[in-house]
């Protein structure tokens, strides 16, 4: 690290933090793709964060994508009127959104460019940070999305251009990989997490599309078959410094399922072929027992699972018993707090973040 953008990071991390992370709430951060229309059935107090998803960076700028974006956000913003405690932050990339992240952030010119650009917005909005979601640093993502070695670094130098750039009262938060390989390579923790106010950890899609053996995407608890889960994850980061209090466990609205499973251990661990994701909204419909689904619960995992023994479909998924044990664990470890893909996915009553609020005991605003 140059010796400027070190004096740079000593400067900023002995101003003082306003965030949620320094109290005993506990953050309760809502990621929204959906609708403008749709934003409207769910309520803003029973969440402490929302994220618009997703910016894109169009030359070295963050860029909305149109006129339906501009409207997400300002509506956003409008939920304060009935949470005034609730934080709004703007969004870079997501899943197959930061093709030219590893380019861009390359060099200072593309960074500060970049971290005005979202003053500018933040400004303009009135809204209240941003969650950079680069997938990934360093190590592959999605196809044909350049990623090089020099990118951890790089990473830790957009932070700092950000910080320097939106001060110490806006919030950043980044999106990490729930699984070994992005916490081993992909952030220099130590630089990183001094500067933010969470680390927004996608303990979700552990096993992902391109996997031709089925498991947990969400797993809870790490399993003989499987290492990949949630408290893999915490307890790797806390081995490595990083405090509980700026972890944000995810949780997954939504299903994967796989075609092709044959019906040992009700399609657990076996091979087959990723077939599509299924909102939480849409279970009733798609995966209940009426349509031919076993329900089953797996208690090293503590996850939910399901299989369809006449078409060898398997469905892996958090509901409602896991997102409360999700969450309880959020408390006995002493967590800054859940997150989850995507508040659309929820019904607008009755639904996961209902749950989350009950195991936390009150409205997050």
């Amino acid at each position: 690290m140059k010796r400027s953008l070190l004096s740079l990071l000593i400067f900023v991390c002995s101003l003082p933090l306003v965030s949620a992370a320094q109290s005993n709430r506990k953050a309760v951060i809502a990621y929204y793709s959906g609708s403008p229309e749709a934003l409207d059935a769910y309520d803003p107090r029973d969440y402490t964060h929302i994220i618009y998803c997703f910016g894109r960076l169009k030359g070295d700028v963050l860029h909305l994508r149109g006129a339906r974006d501009t409207l997400i956000i300002e509506k956003m913003v409008a939920m304060k009127q009935r949470n005034p405690k609730l934080k709004v932050l703007l969004s870079l990339g997501g899943w197959g959104g930061c093709a030219p992240c590893s380019d861009v952030f390359s060099t200072s010119k593309g960074r500060e460019a970049f971290a005005r650009s979202v003053k500018e917005l933040t400004d303009h909005f009135g809204s209240d940070g941003i969650d950079l979601d680069w997938e990934y640093p360093t190590i592959s993502g999605f196809e044909g999305h350049r990623y090089a070695p020099e990118d951890k670094a790089n990473f830790t130098e957009l932070v700092l251009a950000l910080r320097k750039t939106l001060g110490r009262r806006k919030i950043i938060t980044f999106a990490a990989g729930g699984f070994d390989r992005f916490i081993d390579q992909s952030v220099d923790w130590a630089s990183v997490m001094p500067l933010v106010d969470y680390v927004n950890l996608m303990t979700y899609d552990l096993v992902g599309g391109g996997s031709k053996v089925t498991g947990h995407h969400t797993a809870l608890y790490s399993t003989p078959q499987q290492k990949q889960s949630t408290d893999n994850c915490v307890q790797r980061l806390l081995g490595m410094g990083v405090p509980a209090r700026k972890m944000i466990i995810g949780a997954a609205f939504y299903a994967r399922t796989w075609t092709g499973v044959a019906p040992e251990q009700n399609g657990r661990y076996q091979s087959g072929t990723f077939r599509h994701f299924i909102g939480y909204n849409q279970f009733p419909t798609r995966i209940s027992e009426a349509q031919g689904f076993r329900q089953y619960w797996d208690s090293i995992a503590q996850a939910p699972y399901a299989y369809h023994p006449g078409e060898g479909v398997y469905a892996t998924f958090d509901d409602k018993r896991s997102i409360a044990l999700k969450t309880k664990y959020v408390l006995d470890h002493r967590l800054g707090g859940i997150m989850f893909w995507q508040l659309g996915h929820d019904p607008a009553r009755d639904g996961l973040v209902s749950e989350i609020r009950r195991v936390l005991g009150r409205r997050a605003g």
